[in-house]
Formats: structure tokens, sequence, C-alpha cells
């Protein structure tokens, strides 16, 4: 019998017959009146069901529509039931049949399954899953769904120690956020934040490391709770046309900093109360002494800025007061300005955040310590602001550093952050260690070990600086060859205490030796000296076992250390000088002197170690001044030549 298009076979039947058949006896044995029997044919049905050609021909039976009749009835329960609904999900999940055909009956039954106080773990699983799937592929279904459950009714859930079912839970939470029309999601989202934080917490706390599903869900729903903030961020002050409860608000900054009432309007003259009200805007730091609500005309932060203003004021109102006491009885240059501060911050944290973005569907980075306050934002806000002018005063700032300040604000939240606290006294911890100083240091290690000591601009500095450092290096060896070494003599037999002395003289064309009775206390004159060494009769220096006086009969029982600091220089045909170094120090001083005097590579490992001190050094002084500057990876490329030189004066010309 031939094959349907060369697909492989099943005891002679083609794979699609196969298939078409499993189906239909699926069909029907997950109607058997045996519970056993219908439970293993749910089993098969639930594993066949992944495979989406196996679906298309169970779905073309009105599979889908039996697996719903048989929920609706409500006659199997546990395992039945748990089997039924997996059967379900896998087949919904090849989107081959539309969310919109499921009757209210079906969803009612599903969420019945949620509402329940106790349930099997696995129902509520699948359960969760099929409303999270409804939720975010119908907008009528959405409707339907959310009003049968509550987020008060899925709090339960995030409470268990199931880490799927709070999986599922915090997924069917971020489906009805995402779904909400408008005017319902604000209200529907207050409730849901200030409920989750805390049961949030219990998950986050829990010894159970989160899965990868769990964090992604706790990521969307992160942002999800932040863009709430959009609105008011979306929102600027019409200077022209201040609504009554924007004006208090500035009014109630004003009053909380400076203890002051607001004045009747017959209170003094008009002029004198707008001098005051300038006045004391100036100290409050907004740019606009006259208008403060011009300030918040800027989109973003808009009135987000305000209210967090306000909130700090209010909630940490020792804090709001000694900062701007502190910087309005400074020189005016010198003041961090309060009002502009929060303006630029609350904007800045709005980018990190990423407030009014869409979450994306792979990201897993969430933040704990966004879930354990249910004014997090806020409270976010008031540990920035107080880190702000404590880096303003660190770095001594004045008012044309203000973009400086606020890029090294931007890092040390950003390095806080990227620690991951668990809570938001953990971040303000974190931030105590991350004071300018040490954000200095942290750049300048980073600076030398990343990428951007790796880029041709850098290397090319580095390669045209390695010559430098290098003959720097060789006139010091010159040198203290010049002032000289005392070497003691040891012979094959016996160690004897004997010394000899070598010099270099000041023009490096000659090597002053001579025997000594005992150690010198300091230099030993060149005239003192009988023996010389023409340094062009030098033929070649030789270290270690290749050393004449290591080759000699019992020299090699000498001990390693005796051969580590041998070193001897040859001339004319057979005759050499023997030389053994005091120590490690003074044998890589002289190796490499006598290597510069030849012309050749000072190879020692003091070389090495002077090099790297020596480069690192320049290279960090020469890039002192391009800190916060992005080092280009090409030289900007030079302009056309103009079209004439008339441009050009002659000098030579003369009339």
């Amino acid at each position: 019998m031939a094959e349907a298009r060369g697909a492989p076979s099943t005891s002679g039947i083609p794979l699609n017959t196969f298939i078409s058949q499993t189906a239909a006896q699926l069909h029907e044995r997950i109607q058997s009146s045996s519970m056993d029997a219908k439970l293993e044919a749910l089993k098969d049905l639930a594993n066949a069901s992944r495979d989406i050609t196996f679906a298309q021909e169970f779905i073309n039976l009105d599979g889908i529509s039996l697996l719903t009749q048989m929920v609706e009835s409500g006659t199997d329960f546990g395992d039945l039931l748990s089997f039924t609904l997996t059967a379900f999900v896998e087949l919904m999940d090849h989107g081959i049949v539309s969310w919109d055909t499921f009757s209210v009956a079906f969803i009612k039954k599903i969420a019945s399954y949620v509402n329940k106080s106790a349930m099997d773990t696995a129902v509520l699983q699948r359960s969760l899953a099929i409303l999270e799937s409804m939720v975010l592929n119908s907008q009528d279904l959405y409707q339907k769904v959310a009003q049968e459950i509550t987020i008060g009714q899925l709090i339960p859930h995030l409470q268990g120690t199931d880490q799927d079912v709070q999986t599922y839970t915090i997924a069917v939470i971020n489906a009805l956020f995402l779904k909400a029309p408008e005017e319902k999601r604000q209200v529907r989202s207050l409730y849901s934040i200030h409920t989750l934080y805390s049961t949030h917490f219990n998950v986050i706390r829990s010894n159970k490391p989160i899965n990868d599903e769990m964090a992604h869900q706790l990521y969307v729903l992160q942002v999800l709770t932040f863009n709430l903030l959009e609105d008011r961020m979306m929102t600027k002050m019409d200077p022209q046309d201040q609504v009554e409860a924007q004006r208090d608000i500035i009014f109630e900054l004003r009053r909380i900093a400076f203890d002051v009432e607001c004045e009747p309007n017959n209170s003094g003259s008009i002029e004198k109360r707008k001098s005051m009200y300038t006045r004391d805007y100036k100290k409050l730091g907004f740019i606009n002494h006259v208008n403060p609500a011009v300030d918040f005309t800027q989109i973003p932060p808009g009135m987000l800025a305000l209210d967090n203003m306000l909130y700090f004021a209010r909630h940490h109102q020792d804090a709001y007061i000694r900062i701007v006491l502190e910087n309005s009885s400074r020189e005016d240059k010198h003041e961090c300005p309060f009002g502009r501060s929060s303006i630029e911050l609350t904007k800045m944290l709005c980018e990190i955040l990423k407030v009014g973005e869409l979450p994306s569907e792979n990201c897993h980075d969430f933040h704990p310590m966004f879930f354990t306050h249910d004014r997090s934002f806020e409270e976010f806000f008031c540990i920035c602001i107080q880190l702000l002018n404590k880096t303003w005063k660190e770095m001594r700032a004045t008012s044309e550093d203000f973009n400086k300040v606020m890029q090294v604000v931007r890092e040390q939240i950003m390095r806080a952050l990227t620690l991951k606290p668990n809570s938001l006294d953990q971040f303000k911890s974190r931030l105590q260690n991350l004071s300018y100083t040490e954000i200095l240091k942290i750049r300048q290690s980073e600076r030398m070990n990343q990428e951007d000591f790796q880029s041709r601009p850098i290397m090319e500095l580095r390669e045209k600086i390695q010559p430098e450092i290098m003959e720097l290096i060789k006139q010091q060896r010159l040198n203290r060859l010049c002032e000289g070494t005392c070497f003691r003599k040891i012979s094959s037999r016996r160690r004897q205490d004997k010394f000899w002395y070598c010099r270099l003289s000041p023009n490096h064309k000659v090597l002053h030796y001579g025997d000594l009775e005992e150690s010198p206390q300091g230099e030993v004159p060149h005239d003192s000296l009988q023996d010389k060494l023409p340094v062009a009769d030098i033929k070649a220096v030789v270290t270690g076992k290749d050393c004449p006086h290591m080759k000699e009969k019992g020299a090699l029982k000498q001990n390693k250390e005796v051969l580590e600091l041998a070193f001897s220089v040859l001339y004319e045909s057979d005759e050499y000088l023997n030389f053994i170094a005091p120590d490690k120090h003074e044998y890589c001083v002289w190796t490499d002197g006598l290597n510069a005097l030849l012309g050749k590579e000072m190879t020692s490992d003091y070389t090495k170690s002077d090099m790297d001190t020596l480069l690192s050094m320049e290279m960090k002084l020469r890039l002192l001044d391009l800190e916060n500057i992005q080092i280009p990876e090409a030289p900007p490329p030079i302009p056309k030549e103009p079209s004439n030189y008339d441009f050009v004066y002659d000098y030579c010309y003369n009339k």
C-alpha cells in the first residue's frame, strides 16, 4: 500500500491514517463509563495533544466542544478533571480554535475552580492558565472573566507554597492589568499594589529559588505597576491656569520647609508677598523663582516630580527640611537646588525603570525591593534625592557641575540595583558603600581592565608610550650599574668570606672591578678597582646553568637559589667574568643593564613589572582629562581638500 507523501507508517498503515484513527479512538474512549478507562484515555489525550497534527484531527471531531461539555457538567474531579483541563490547554495552545467561542457557563466553571479555597493543585494551575489565555486573547472574554474573579480572590494563591501556582496567579493578575480599560486600570492596580507587596514578599523571601517563569511574571508586574505612574509623568502643569490642588502642593512645600503659613490676601502689599514667595521659591531650588509651575511643564517627568517632592516633604520631613535649609545657606553657585534636582532625578528614575514601556517578552530582570512597600517608587525617590545631595557635597560641585553630578548619581543607582537588594533598606545600605570616591576607584579599575583599554585609540597610545617607558627603565638600570654592586666570591670547594666589586664607568664604556677585603659601606671609587673590561669587548651575557662557574666540577651541586642568581660576562675568545648576585633584585638589575649595553632586549621579571606599573600610571594620567568622555573607535575623517587655496596668505609676495 502506498504511503501518503512518503510519510512513515505504523504497522503498514499510513501515518496520517494512523493519526486520524488514534484521534477517533481517543474521542470515543474519553466518553467511557468506566472511570479507570476514562482516566487512561485522558492521560493519552493530554500527551497526544502536544502534536499539532493530532490536535487538528481531534479538533475536527469537535473534540474541544466535548471537553468543554465535560468541564461544564461538573461530574469529573481530581485526576479526571486535571487531565481534561491539561488536554484542553494543550489543544488551545496550537491556536487552531478561537478563544471567543466559549460560553459563559464554561468561564464561570473555570473561575469557580480558582475561587475555591481548597482545590487540587493541578486543577488550579490549569484553570489559572486558561483564564490568563482568555484574558490575553479576547477583549470580550476579559470582560466576562473580570466579572467572575477579583484580585482579592487571587491573593490567597500567592500566600501558598507552590511556586507554579504563584507564577500562574501573577500571570493572571498581569493579564487583567494589561487588558483593563484606562478608567478601571488605576483603581484595580492601586488595590492590587497595596495588597500584593506583602504577599510578593513571601514569594521572594521563600527559600525556594525563583524559576525563570516566576521571575518573568514578577518583572512584568513590576513594569505594569510602574506604568501606573505614566499618567502623572505625562501630565504637565499649566502655569497660566493652575488648578487649586497643584498650587496648594507648591504652597505646602514652602510651608513645611520654612514653617510659614499662607498669608491672607490683605496682609501687606502684593509686591511684598511676591518678594517673599520669590525668595522662598529660590531657596527651594526652583528654576523659575516667580512662578515655579513653569518648572513642571516639561514631560516627562511632569506632575510626577511634584508628587515625589510632596511625598518626601511629608514622610521624610526632617531630611527634607535639612536639605532645603542646608543648601539655601550656601553660596548660590554651591547650592544643590532641591527643586531642579527633584525634577531631573524623577526623570532619571523613570528612564531607569522604563516607566511607560511595555514589558519585554523574555526579560526576567525584576527588583525584589519594589515589592516590599506599597509606595515603593516614592520611597525609592526619597533615598535617591538624599544620595544626590550627599554626592553633590562629596564632589564639591557648583551649578556648572549639575549634569556631571547627575551622571555620577545615575551610576551609583545602577550599580546598587545590579546587586538586586531584597529591600529598600538594603538598597540604601549599598549606596552608602558607593561614595563618589569609590565610584572614581571603580571607574579607574574598569578602564584599565575592560574593553576601553582594548580599543584601537588606547592600544595605539600604549604602543606610543611603551618605548618611552622602556628607555626610562634602561636609564635606571645603567645608573644602577654606574653605582656598582658588591659581590661575594664562592668557590666550588668551600665558601670564603671574600668580596669583589664591579661598577660601570659614567660614560658607559668600561666595567671597573676588583677584589675587596671586606664588604664596603658605600660606593667604591673607580681608582681603587684595579681591573677593567671594555664594554666593546663583551661578546655575550649568559645566565644559570650556561654560566662557566656553574659548569665546573661540583658546581652543579650548588643549591637552586645560587643557580638562579648566577650570570657571566663572556669576552674575547674564552675569557669570562663570573657573578653571583646577592639577591634577585640585583640579578635583574645587572642582567638588564648588561643586555642594554649590548643593545639587546631587557627580559627580566623586574623589567616586566616596572613596565606594567609605569605604563599603567602614565595611561591613567594621560586619560584623566577624558573622564566621562566616550573615546571613538576610529579617528575623525579627514575633510576633503578645498577647491582652491586662495585663502592662504603668501608672505613672499611683495610689491
